[in-house]
């Protein structure tokens, strides 16, 4: 271990902290009373104001934009998504109806977007848009959720994709005794016989496949198109409407291998399928060009690595001549769209925490693959008209997304179309942003960033929040992130760092973990928090580290293996490699090793946080979801029971109504940072700890 001095501090208990701080409340004369210390702070009680802005889709004409809304919903505990428009010019925005996912028509007279339906459940609508005083109309009638919806060029009908649950036939039993009327029988058995895809509280669950689907936009009896065991991608029309292009693994051509695909074409008529690649890899998201020639579509060749840069391949409609267009990115690339003229095609990079439209011409000769936009900020990219005008959403630091457009061809004249939440966030105070890099064991470079809490004052000693990201191939940003503006508004100093493993960096650096997970990638992480305390800010007697998923695994690695912090929080973690490979959600984790575990469990085992606990004695909460299939809940048990047993203080919170994370609900999202905060103040110096307390319980305590 890594053991870095400290001085150990005793818990207390929280209500004789509340109690000091009742106390100084009384005997503070009002007339003398200090300024509010969280006046123009991000406090958590401003959470349910802050909107979401997405999706939006500029109409055919260019002369109007949809985009959705979506608010904190606190008496029902979700978020509600509404339908908005505006001129393109950003100017009369107005509702249109509760739905998300809008969809022009190619004519531009109707829009398709899914909503809440009758009887049950997300239906597929049609709205004309020459009578808005008209009612929208229900033109499906489906018993799961619609996906990727895409009208044909012509505008009569709608592709969509939808799970069709297991049928099951061949396990068809007929049980010679009669059901007596009003009997109560148990609940026939769930039968699992295919791969592994999904487990919930009863144990493996088959709940079966994404297909491709075609309904009249006119309404009336939807059809399904594909056939098969296994899961399809959003369709595409050709431009003459009678082909759809997917991606996907048609039975007849699998050997099963859960990193690969095939791009498809289909007669709609007829329903006949084509394979149009033959590659060994996961080929997906066909795009054809303007006039129907060419397909441009992503993959990569089939590796044993847990991590591989896509790459941009275009291909004849036949499925010859393929060839990529970006060999030299080691970027993958995001959403495709064809230039008007089909000289090239746009797409989105995510790289060193930012996001940005990119251009590849057709032609090599022309050049490889350039930034159209480059900036510091996540921007996303939903469409192009064919006058070259873009649309999206862009974040950055102090700004959640709201509703951008610009011209291609002059791209660093980016408009901001909507501030949904600038009349907010004008009266706040938000914690300035910092971009570090620092160099790792392997001479690696480590990019981070960290918030400062407002008012900052370099001679002050902070205490530092180390956040650790999931995937483990994921990838911080420069986004907003209200969570740790939350925190940094508490006085926290964050930090958040994309170790080596993290994708946006290339190829090496995200495979550097392969099979060696986790590994190095503490060091990077130790590494950012060395480099923050070089600035002289940070109370290292009160350090404290979290993360979920990816994070969860990190962070009961990082308290196996060193004493630096204060507390942590493991939250939806791997903790034994051996038992998670068995009860996960899909059965592709044994390819993160060498060998199956019942051939070698050593690997397994040398990589589980579980075998290094007796070195923990840092105080450590869990926080799981009751219904997480990812990283199951009995993985939390396992090290909760470990660090029971060797009584080091720890706390298991198990969250309701929540799956792989803890903050899908609003009430979920206010409890994990208020339970967060709570833990690690428990364990905080005493000299830090009341002045923080009495913040949290002055302005979150109605949230709790």
């Amino acid at each position: 271990m890594n053991h870095h001095t400290r001085p150990r501090t005793p818990i207390r208990p929280f209500h004789a902290i509340a109690a000091l701080v009742v106390l100084a409340l009384v005997v503070v004369p009002a007339a003398s009373a200090p300024q509010d210390p969280m006046a123009n702070r991000l406090t958590l009680d401003l959470y349910p104001r802050v909107e979401g802005v997405g999706s939006p889709s500029i109409s055919p004409d260019g002369a109007t934009i949809l985009y959705t809304r979506s608010f904190v919903d606190m008496q029902n505990d979700e978020r509600r998504t509404e339908l908005w428009m505006m001129n393109a010019d950003g100017s009369r925005k107005r509702k249109l109806m509760d739905g998300s996912s809008p969809n022009w028509s190619p004519d531009g007279t109707r829009i398709a977007y899914v909503a809440e339906g009758e009887p049950s459940g997300a239906q597929i609508f049609i709205r004309w848009m020459d009578d808005l005083f008209s009612e929208p109309s229900q033109i499906t009638n489906l018993t799961e959720s619609p996906g990727g919806i895409r009208w044909s060029p012509d505008g009569t009908q709608i592709a969509f994709t939808m799970l069709v649950p297991p049928t099951q036939e061949e396990w068809k039993i007929n049980i010679p005794v009669a059901k007596p009327p009003g009997a109560e029988w148990t609940e026939a058995p769930n039968i699992v016989d295919k791969a592994v895809y999904r487990r919930d509280r009863r144990g493996f669950i088959d709940d079966g496949k994404t297909h491709l689907f075609v309904v009249s936009a006119d309404g009336g009896t939807y059809r399904q198109v594909s056939e098969g065991d296994y899961n399809f991608g959003s369709p595409r029309w050709s431009p003459d409407g009678s082909t759809l292009y997917f991606s996907g693994l048609l039975e007849e051509d699998a050997e099963y291998q859960w990193r690969e695909s095939e791009v498809y074409a289909m007669a709609v008529e007829t329903g006949a399928v084509t394979r149009l690649t033959d590659h060994r890899g996961p080929d997906s998201g066909p795009v054809p060009s303007p006039d129907g020639s060419l397909i441009a579509f992503t993959g990569n060749d089939y590796t044993e690595q847990t991590y591989t840069e896509r790459q941009m391949y275009v291909m004849n409609a036949d499925g010859s001549g393929r060839r990529s267009l970006t060999p030299n990115l080691d970027r993958s690339p995001g959403i495709l769209d064809w230039a008007a003229d089909a000289s090239g095609v746009y797409f989105t990079v995510s790289e060193h925490g930012t996001r940005n439209l990119y251009f590849v011409p057709l032609d090599p000769q022309e050049g490889e693959a350039r930034k159209v936009t480059d900036g510091n900020h996540q921007l996303s990219v939903t469409g192009i008209t064919d006058d070259g005008v873009a649309v999206g959403t862009l974040s950055s630091y102090h700004r959640p997304s709201e509703v951008v457009t610009f011209d291609v061809t002059n791209p660093t004249d980016i408009t901001f179309l909507t501030d949904h939440n600038g009349p907010l966030f004008a009266d706040l105070e938000l914690g300035e942003v910092e971009e570090i890099w620092y160099k790792s064991v392997d001479d690696f470079d480590i990019q981070g960033w960290v918030i400062k809490p407002p008012d900052f004052d370099p001679s002050r000693k902070y205490p530092l929040m180390l956040a650790i990201h999931g995937g483990p191939h994921g990838m911080y940003g420069v986004g907003f992130n209200l969570g740790w503006q939350n925190h940094a508004a508490n006085d926290y100093v964050v930090l958040y760092t994309n170790p080596r493993g993290s994708s946006g960096y290339g190829t090496d650096f995200g495979n550097a973990i392969n099979r060696a997970y986790p590994g190095k990638d503490f060091d990077d992480l130790m590494k950012g928090v060395d480099t923050v305390i070089a600035d002289g800010y940070i109370d290292e007697r009160n350090m404290y580290v979290y993360g979920c998923s990816g994070g969860g695994v990190l962070t009961a690695w990082v308290v196996g293996h060193t004493d630096r912090f204060a507390a942590a929080s493991s939250n939806c973690p791997v903790i034994n490699w051996l038992s998670f490979v068995g009860t996960t959600d899909g059965i592709g984790w044994y390819r993160n090793f060498d060998n199956m575990p019942w051939e070698d469990a050593g690997e397994y085992l040398q990589r589980s946080p579980l075998m290094y606990v007796g070195n923990v004695t840092t105080p450590t909460m869990l926080m799981t979801g009751v219904n997480d299939l990812r990283t199951p809940i009995s993985q939390t048990e396992e090290f909760y029971a470990a660090l029971k047993v060797l009584r080091v203080p720890t706390a298991m919170i198990r969250f309701n109504d929540e799956w792989h994370g803890t903050t899908s609900n609003p009430s979920n999202f206010l409890r994990t940072q208020l339970y967060l905060r709570h833990w690690f103040e428990r364990h905080m110096s005493d000299d830090a700890a009341p002045k923080l307390l009495q913040r949290m319980m002055e302005t979150d305590s109605g949230q709790r």
